[in-house]
Parts: structure tokens; sequence; C-alpha cells
């Protein structure tokens, strides 16, 4: 299984490292994941909120992953280098709704929901997000609620920035098994919380 993990300039790390350290310490454990950092146009590194830097892997091709995993980042700045900034240039939102279209599972950390919802992913789907943009995804169309972590079918959402743990951890269980993703929190020494599974997806 394939899993391609979104790069852009303004990304929260810990959006992007959490599902990551999960993501390869299953594939390292045993489970056939082939996790890849995916920039949009080309390799050229971007850097975090907190100035760290991320260089791609691969160019992102919709219709390559079986899932894609989107972080947030500097919502509530709206600032030129966030999430916030992604959505209004709009650059990634086509080949996000191309992946969606191909058949991907769809996950969000964070704000990383905002650039699912406006690449019309999450349409009227159950959602969550960072606090900070919940009126701005409920405005998008989504029914939203207050959970850690979302599983509409296609598509999966987290709250804030530490819920890309769980959300990586659900991918596990979900694709992998139950004891994949216990072994993986048990290495992480991290408590599990409950996913709501909607029925809407």
């Amino acid at each position: 299984m394939r899993i391609d993990l979104i790069l852009f300039d303004g990304l929260d790390e810990l959006d992007l490292v959490a599902p990551l350290e999960v993501l390869r310490g299953a594939a390292l454990a045993g489970a056939d994941l082939d996790v890849r950092l995916a920039g949009r146009a080309d390799l050229t590194a971007v850097t975090g909120t907190f100035g760290l830097a991320f260089t791609p892997e691969v160019v992102f091709t919709p219709g390559e992953a079986d899932v894609v995993v989107v972080p947030g980042g500097g919502w509530a700045l709206k600032a030129e280098r966030s999430a916030w900034g992604e959505v209004q240039r709009g650059d990634w939102l086509p080949p996000l709704a191309d992946a969606a279209r191909s058949g991907a599972v769809m996950a969000s950390v964070c704000t990383g929901a905002m650039l699912l919802a406006h690449a019309g992913v999450i349409g009227t789907r159950t959602a969550t997000t960072h606090q900070v943009a919940l009126d701005d995804l409920a405005a998008t169309g989504a029914r939203v609620v207050r959970e850690r972590v979302v599983d509409s079918g296609r598509v999966i959402t987290g709250g804030g920035v530490t819920s890309g743990l769980d959300v990586a951890l659900h991918l596990v269980e979900r694709f992998i098994g139950p004891e994949a993703a216990a072994a993986a929190a048990t290495r992480l020494e991290y408590p599990r919380h409950e996913v709501l599974v909607a029925q809407d997806g």
C-alpha cells in the first residue's frame, strides 16, 4: 500500500512528522506500506512553520497513492506560507480532487482539512479540524464535529496538531490491522483515542 504525505511551505512540522513516524515505523515492523513525501510540482525543499526543511521524494501524481495525507499549518495567521495560503493560491486543490476521484482515501491532519474541503473532497461529510478553523470548515458545507479523528469512509480528518498520531494509528488499524496499530502505539508509549466512524462517506 502506498501512502503519500503532502508537502507545502508553512506546513506544521508535527502534522507531518507524527504520521511519518507512525507509518514508517509500522513499515519497519513489517507492514506493507510505502510511505513517501510528495511535492506538488518538483523536488524543491519546503520549510515548515518552525523552520524545519523537508525534501520531497516524489512529485505527487494523482492515482499513484492508495492514501493521501494532508497536513495543515498556519491557518489562523492567514500567512502566505501556510495551509491558508495554499487554499488562496489553489495550486494543490486540483491534484487533491483528482486523487480523491481516482479512489484514494484522503486523510487530513489539523487544518489540512481546509485544503480537502476547498478541493471539494469533504463536501457535506462529517469532519473535524483544528479548533481555529471549525467555523471555516462548516462554511464549506461540512458537518463539523469536535472529535479527535473522524472516519467517513473515503475521507479521514484529524482535529488538532497532535491528532496526526491518531490519524496515522487509525490508518494502520484500518489497512494493516488492530495488532499492528496496538504495537505502533505501544512503541510510541502513546494512549490511543476513540475514532468517530461516520456513516455519511
